[in-house]
């Protein structure tokens, strides 16, 4: 289904996410935070860069994986994205929800 993001059409599954990378943009990621109620700061993009990176080496990601990464202590993780870090963060980043996410 589409759904109107930063100003553009966007392809999305029924929970939200992006089923199209491509048509991903920080603009887009900005607009989905917003959504959630996170203000974006350095911190979160590093974040989101990081499982990015990880999607495109087709890397499954988990809050174990997240915690042996060394970009983030699993704590600021919470704090980051609270109420799901791992589910909010990869919507937020337009990647599919992870297999470990319910």
């Amino acid at each position: 289904m589409k759904k109107f993001i930063a100003n553009q059409e966007i392809e999305v599954n029924d929970e939200g996410y992006l089923t199209d990378f491509s048509q991903w943009c920080k603009e887009v990621g900005k607009t989905l935070a917003e959504e959630h109620g996170i203000d974006m700061t350095d911190r979160h993009w590093e974040v989101i860069e990081y499982l990015q990176e990880k999607h495109k080496n087709e890397e499954a990601l988990s809050i174990r994986g997240i915690k042996k990464s060394g970009v983030i202590n699993v704590k600021d993780f919470y704090s980051l994205f609270p109420g799901g870090p791992l589910k909010k963060s990869t919507l937020i980043a337009g990647i599919p929800k992870p297999k470990s996410c319910i």
